[in-house]
């Protein structure tokens, strides 16, 4: 006799609703899912450890009497209505678990070496300037207008951005999908990134769906809220003004340390083309077009009706040439991207010391196979 599972078809709807997806769509995987939720038929417990692997939920959540309750592990400060009314999805709560799973192994590998908390982790308010809090962080992290004009582009510079708030002892990832699991992407209509902080292991992750070009907005925003001391989810663009005080000082911030605002006011030209000055202060400032927008509202230059219509143009402009780029890369240098190079060359050095054992190393790094740890073993310079 087939024993059957005691389940509440609640939580089978919950767990359908966490995973966004639908009974249409695991039909196929699953013929009896509608006499499941109807409570007509119960599943057998192997297809109920099934249909959790699907839905990406832990097993023992689905015997509970009703659904939980699941809110965030962090603050909200998402603007958007239909992220802050929404249910949390299991990808952007796993990417979080994630996160703070690498953050507490990282605490802790900092302690033991002896390494001294970040004194600018929480040391500034949202009363203090902007302009000196962003000047502040520029010197900070050695990010000055003097060295992006010798970069090629903005994304050359975004790349030099994430490699200097890194060797200020920041973990910067930046990912698409949930661990390294790319049949579960993360969705920019949920979230942009988050900051995870803690003066020994502050920690950023950036939402790579989102474009290059929106990316280096968020990574400055989301530090903003390391030099606050604040964890936080958030969806900040740099044409949004948020009521809430936190996200509108953050990407206030965010956008005087990118573009400062006195030396945009000694090279803007007015009465020039538009879109030609869009391009030409990208260029000069090696940030792109979407932050210069941004600039030349709070210059004045522009009004908010021109602001938002030039920043949804310039948003569909770089979403088309993002997907003419591609998604390819080589995985060494994605790998070092999606879980922090700072993070990965800690792990990797700790687990061949014997200090880590090698299963949760695979587990934190998202990897498999030896020969793949010892490749990026060898590309951080740790093995020969």
């Amino acid at each position: 006799m087939t024993t059957r599972a005691a389940v509440n078809p609640a939580l089978l709807d919950w767990a359908l609703d966490r995973a966004g997806t639908s009974a249409d769509a695991l039909g196929g995987k699953f013929p009896k899912l509608r006499k499941w939720l109807t409570g007509e038929l119960a599943p057998t417990l192997k297809q109920l450890e099934a249909f959790a692997t699907a839905t990406h939920t832990a097993i023992g959540l689905l015997f509970l009497p009703q659904p939980p309750e699941e809110p965030l592990p962090i603050p909200d400060f998402r603007t958007l209505p239909e992220a802050r009314l929404s249910r949390p999805s299991a990808d952007l709560l796993d990417t979080i678990y994630l996160c703070q799973q690498r953050q507490a192994w990282y605490r802790d590998h900092q302690y033991l070496y002896g390494v001294q908390p970040l004194a600018f982790v929480g040391s500034v308010s949202v009363v203090d300037k902007v302009a000196d809090v962003a000047t502040g962080i520029a010197h900070a992290i050695g990010f000055d207008l003097a060295e992006r004009s010798r970069l090629s582009n903005w994304s050359e510079a975004l790349r030099r951005l994430i490699a200097q708030i890194e060797a200020a002892g920041v973990l910067v990832m930046v990912s698409g999908v949930v661990g390294s699991n790319t049949h579960r992407p993360l969705r920019v209509e949920e979230f942009r990134g988050f900051a995870l902080a803690d003066a020994l292991a502050p920690l950023i992750f950036v939402n790579g769906k989102d474009s290059k070009a929106a990316q280096m907005f968020t990574l400055a925003h989301e530090l903003a809220h390391l030099w606050l001391g604040e964890s936080g989810v958030s969806d900040a663009q740099a044409a949004s003004r948020p009521d809430e005080a936190t996200e509108r000082w953050c990407n206030a911030v965010a956008a005087e340390l990118l573009v400062p605002l006195e030396p945009l006011r000694e090279v803007y030209q007015p009465g020039d083309d538009l879109q030609v000055d869009l391009q030409r202060l990208a260029r000069r400032f090696k940030v792109s077009t979407l932050v210069i927008v941004r600039r030349l509202y709070d210059l004045g230059a522009l009004d908010e009706e021109t602001l938002w219509r030039v920043y949804r143009e310039e948003l569909e402009r770089v979403k088309a040439l993002s997907t003419q780029e591609g998604s390819g890369g080589d995985f060494y240098n994605s790998l070092g991207a999606r879980v922090s190079k700072r993070f990965a060359s800690a792990v990797v050095g700790s687990t061949l010391e014997g200090q880590t054992a090698f299963t949760d190393a695979f587990r934190m790094l998202g990897i498999k196979k030896s020969a793949t740890f010892y490749e990026e073993a060898r590309r951080l310079g740790l093995h020969g």
